[in-house]
C-alpha cells in the first residue's frame, strides 16, 4: 500500500498534477490497495481540517491582504527606509527589515512577497539594481514570514505534532531575528562589493516623520504578539484580532479600502485559504493511511539504527528536508512528515519545539529554491522576469540561511532560550 500510494503521488509531481491533487490521488489508491471502505477518506479528511488552530489560516490570511491594500505595507516600507536608508544598499536592506515587520503579523511568505514585492521591487530596479536581484532579495525576505510568529507553517506544526503553537511561536523570535540579521549584514556587504544603493537615501522620510505617518501600522504587531503572550487571546482569536485592525486602519483611519477593494480582498482571501485547506484535508488523509500502515514506526526505527547520535539524527533530517522542500509544498510536508519524524526526534532527547523550529525553517528555503518555490514565482509575477534569471542572485541568499539552519539546528538556545524564560 505504501508503495502505491508512493508511487502515485510521485508520478502526479513528475506530471506537473497540483501538489493536493497528487496527495488526494495517492490516498485513494492508498484506500483501495488496503481494501479499506472509502467513507475513510470523507471522515479523515474533515478530521484534518476540524481543529480550531486551523482557523487562524484564513484570517492572517485575509489580514496580510487588508494590510497590503489599506496602505499599511507602504508606511512599513516608508518606516524601514527611515531607519536604514542612509547607508549604501539602504534600500536593499530596507526590504528584509520591513518583511521582518509585516512577518509580525501576516504569517504567511507569499502574502508578504506581493505586499512588499510590489512597492520595493520597482523602487529598487529605478535606482540602479539589476531586476533579477531585486527578485531574488526580496523572495528571500519574505521568508521570514513563516518563521517569525505568527506564522501559518507553525501553527501546522503544532497541530501535526500536538505542541503548543504558543511556545512554538515565541521560540520562533530566535531564529528570526537571527536569519533577518544575516540576510541585512550580507545585503549591506554585497552592496558594498557591486557598488548598488549608493543615492538610497534619496527622498526618504525622517525617522519622526516616517514613524508618526506608520505608526496605526506599527501598533499592529503590537496588539496582536501582546495580545497572544499576555495572555489575553490565543492565537487563533489573535488573527481574527489582526483582521479587525487592518480591517479598521485601513476603511477608516488610512480611508484606502473602498467597497470595491474589500469584495476583491475577500475573493483573493478565500481562494488563497482554500488552496492551503485543501492540502492539509487530502495531507491528512495521507498521513493517516501512512501512520495506519506502521510507516513512522518503521522509518523511526532505521533512523535509531542508522543514526546512532542526536547531532547525526539531526543532519540527515536537514538533508532530506531541504530535499523534499525543493518539491512538495510547505504546508503539505509539515503535515505529513511532522507526525513520522517529531516523535524520533523525542526519542533522541529533542525538544519538539526545537525540531519544530528546525522543519520549518528548512522547508522555508524550499520557497525559495527551484523548482517549485513558491516566492520565487510570486517575485518574478512581480518584477516580471522568469524564474531563471534570478537563480545567479538567488544562490548566496540560500547559502546564507544554510548557514543560519546549522547555527539554529546546533545552538538550542537559540530557539529555547526565550521560550524556557516565559513558560518554565
Amino acid at each position: 500500500m505504501t508503495a502505491a500510494m508512493l508511487f502515485t503521488m510521485m508520478l502526479g509531481f513528475a506530471l506537473s498534477v497540483s501538489v493536493a491533487v497528487a496527495i488526494g490521488l495517492a490516498s485513494i489508491v492508498g484506500i483501495q490497495a488496503s481494501n479499506a471502505h472509502m467513507l475513510i477518506s470523507a471522515k479523515e479528511i474533515f478530521n484534518s481540517i476540524n481543529k480550531f488552530p486551523l482557523a487562524a489560516i484564513p484570517f492572517f490570511i485575509l489580514a496580510g491582504n487588508l494590510m497590503e491594500t489599506g496602505g499599511i505595507s507602504r508606511r512599513l516600507v516608508e518606516f524601514a527606509k527611515s531607519i536604514v536608508g542612509g547607508v549604501q544598499g539602504g534600500l536593499a536592506i530596507s526590504c528584509v527589515l520591513t518583511c521582518m515587520i509585516f512577518a509580525a503579523v501576516s504569517g504567511s511568505s507569499v502574502a508578504t512577497t506581493f505586499a512588499i514585492g510590489t512597492i520595493l521591487i520597482p523602487a529598487l530596479i529605478k535606482l540602479g539594481y539589476p531586476t533579477s536581484y531585486a527578485a531574488a532579495l526580496q523572495a528571500t525576505s519574505a521568508e521570514l514570514g513563516v518563521i517569525i510568529p505568527p506564522s501559518i507553517p507553525l501553527i501546522l506544526y503544532g497541530v501535526a505534532a500536538e505542541v503548543s503553537i504558543g511556545e512554538l511561536f515565541i521560540a520562533g523570535f530566535g531564529p528570526g531575528v537571527l536569519i533577518s540579521g544575516a540576510l541585512m549584514l550580507f545585503v549591506w556587504a554585497y552592496c558594498k562589493w557591486k557598488g548598488w544603493g549608493k543615492h538610497d537615501g534619496e527622498g526618504r522620510l525622517g525617522f519622526w516623520t516616517a514613524s508618526w505617518r506608520a505608526a496605526w501600522a506599527l501598533l499592529m504587531p503590537v496588539i496582536v504578539l501582546g495580545g497572544i503572550y499576555g495572555g489575553i487571546f490565543t492565537p487563533t482569536e489573535a488573527s481574527a484580532v489582526a483582521v479587525a485592525y487592518a480591517l479598521v486602519v485601513g476603511m477608516l483611519i488610512y480611508r484606502e479600502i473602498s467597497l470595491q477593494d474589500l469584495f476583491l480582498v475577500l475573493r483573493k482571501s478565500v481562494v488563497s485559504s482554500a488552496v492551503i485547506m485543501f492540502i492539509i484535508a487530502n495531507a491528512g488523509l495521507f498521513a493517516f493511511l501512512i501512520t495506519r500502515a506502521g510507516v513512522p514506526e518503521a522509518i523511526g526505527r532505521w533512523l535509531e539504527a542508522v543514526l546512532q547520535s542526536p547531532a547525526m539524527f539531526l543532519l540527515g533530517v536537514n538533508g532530506a528536508l531541504f530535499i523534499i522542500g525543493m518539491f512538495i509544498e510547505t504546508s503539505a510536508a509539515i503535515i505529513v512528515l511532522a507526525p513520522i519524524l517529531a516523535p524520533v526526534a523525542a526519542h533522541f532527547g529533542i525538544d519538539p519545539v526545537h525540531f519544530g523550529l528546525i522543519m520549518v525553517v528548512n522547508l522555508a528555503l524550499g520557497m525559495i529554491t527551484p523548482p517549485f518555490g513558491v516566492n520565487l514565482f510570486a517575485a518574478c509575477t512581480v518584477a516580471r522576469i522568469s524564474l531563471d534569471k534570478i537563480i545567479r542572485h538567488l544562490l548566496p541568499f540560500v547559502a546564507v540561511i544554510l548557514v543560519c539552519l546549522m547555527v539554529i539546528t546546533y545552538v538550542p538556545a537559540l530557539s529555547l532560550g526565550l521560550r524556557d524564560l516565559v513558560y518554565r
